[in-house]
């Protein structure tokens, strides 16, 4: 079976919001090699896993699906973001740094 990977997704990078990532999310690694198909161009992969893309609330619930079925798995762990505190009168402080 193939290897699964359990993960929480991170933000986009065109937006600022956090949609689509307080869920996990199992996935399935590539398996075999993704080529040109010789019609359209398009790249294809002759094993269909790496299309499920399943989603679990809960990270203790990806575990047990994955234990259930008998995946191998491995799980990442979220980066946390760091808030740095930022105030509106910072952009007028006489020390400032400009540019």
């Amino acid at each position: 079976m193939a290897l699964a990977r359990i993960l929480r997704p991170a933000k986009t990078a065109m937006s600022s919001g956090t949609a689509k990532t307080k869920q996990w999310v199992l996935e399935f690694e590539t398996a075999t090699k993704r080529q040109p198909e010789s019609l359209m161009g398009w790249i294809s992969a002759a094993d269909t896993l790496n299309q499920v893309c399943l989603t679990f609330d809960t990270l203790e619930d990806a575990v047990a699906y994955a234990d259930k079925h008998g995946l191998t798995y491995s799980i990442e762990q979220p980066h946390q973001k760091q808030i740095k505190p930022k105030a509106y009168a910072d952009n007028f402080r006489f020390d400032r740094i400009r540019g």
